[in-house]
């Protein structure tokens, strides 16, 4: 007589993807790198509340300070979040609410940006090639952001997020400045002259820029 056995299913045991996983060191990496000049930018507000007299007084106008700094902080940190698959499966509501409210931040950084720019660039010619960058960098996050938003509305998801990844990568450049001009002070000793400031900082720019781009490459490659 035959002997009939029955095997209950083993649980599987769910585990977060590779992908998951990479999404979110992603995110945290990209919170991180935006930690130092975020939290400049935070002592920075501390002090014009009159809460903290860490930083050196402000030469520039409030408004477009204020502005800057709150923008920035709303663009690198919420725009991070936009990287990641997980939240947009799992959360998409949030997700298309983080995304128009970093959009806002992004609006409020290139916004305060030209007018900073404009209104405290010095005429010499270091201070004019840094004010001309800076009108290039806030134009083209700007351009990068209308070219993503159209790209969307057409239904064209992976077009939409090579545009942003441009304009993120652009808009976290001050982070690589930091460490750009923190390396070149180490290597040459001293700070750097006006000029050779300006030309780093537009090293930095495009040093993300060129990571934004080998990411979208990538990415295409994957497909």
């Amino acid at each position: 007589m035959g002997v009939t056995t029955s095997r209950s299913p083993v649980p599987r045991i769910s585990m977060p993807s590779t992908a998951n996983r990479s999404s979110a060191w992603l995110v945290a990496g990209l919170v991180f790198f935006s930690a130092l000049p975020l939290s400049f930018g935070v002592l920075r507000l501390m002090q014009l509340a009159g809460l903290s007299d860490v930083m050196p007084p402000a030469s520039a106008s409030a408004i477009p300070l204020v502005s800057h700094i709150v923008g920035a902080l709303a663009y690198m940190l919420l725009g991070a979040t936009q990287f990641s698959p997980a939240i947009r499966r799992r959360w998409p509501a949030w997700h298309r609410l983080a995304g128009r409210l970093a959009l806002v931040g992004a609006a409020l950084v290139v916004v305060s940006a030209l007018w900073l720019t404009f209104a405290y660039a010095t005429p010499s010619f270091g201070g004019l090639v840094l004010a001309g960058l800076r009108v290039a960098v806030a134009s083209a996050i700007a351009l990068s952001i209308g070219l993503g938003l159209a790209a969307v509305l057409k239904g064209q998801i992976a077009r939409h997020r090579e545009w942003m990844i441009r304009a993120y990568a652009l808009g976290i450049g001050a982070a690589t400045q930091m460490l750009v001009l923190m390396v070149a002070e180490m290597v040459s000793g001293g700070a750097p002259t006006e000029l050779n400031r300006a030309l780093l900082m537009g090293l930095a720019w495009g040093i993300n820029l060129m990571v934004a781009e080998w990411s979208i490459r990538r990415g295409r490659l994957a497909a």
